[in-house]
Order: structure tokens, then sequence, then C-alpha cells
């Protein structure tokens, strides 16, 4: 899936860069990278206090699946879930 090898190859060229990315230079990478805005999503990286979070997630819709990368402790995880029945990855919103 080429979607999927996108995501997976921005994240780690992110984290490379930079191990605690915000959620902006996340979008913008991953757009960058040719997947419509429209379809990326990426969790909040600092809490209402102020401080980094634990992990920052990462998601492209592609097709009937979400690509989900997560950011954690400068490392990249990877994996695809179905779509939520909202058409979105994510639940809540934060996108």
């Amino acid at each position: 899936m080429a979607t999927s090898t996108a995501v997976e190859a921005t994240l780690k060229k992110i984290v490379a860069a930079n191990p605690k990315p915000d959620t902006e230079s996340v979008r913008a990478a991953l757009v960058s990278a040719g997947i419509p805005q429209a379809n990326v999503e990426v969790s909040v990286s600092r809490t209402p206090t102020g401080l980094d979070v634990d992990a920052l997630e990462a998601a492209a819709l592609a097709g009937d699946s979400c690509v989900m990368g997560q950011i954690r402790d400068g490392g990249v995880v990877m994996s695809v879930l179905p779509v939520l029945a909202t058409g979105k990855c994510f639940v809540g919103s934060v996108r």
C-alpha cells in the first residue's frame, strides 16, 4: 500500500530530525509527502498544561483503511486499522 509506505517513511524521517515533533510539523510533512490534507489526522503534541505528550499519533485515510503511525521515544510504530463509522480514523474532535 503506497500510503502506508509514505506515512512510515515520512514519520521516520521526521523522528530522525526531531524525536519529539509537534503536531503541525507532522501534518505538514505528511501533506508534503502527497497525502491529501483532508485525509490527514494528527494528535496533539502538548497537553493542556503545556507538557510534551508521551506519544503522538498520526493517521492517513486510505480507502477503507486508516494507516496509523505512533511516535514514541524517538521511534515509529505502524499499524493499519479499519475506518471508523464516522469516516475518520480518530475518535473525538482533535484532528
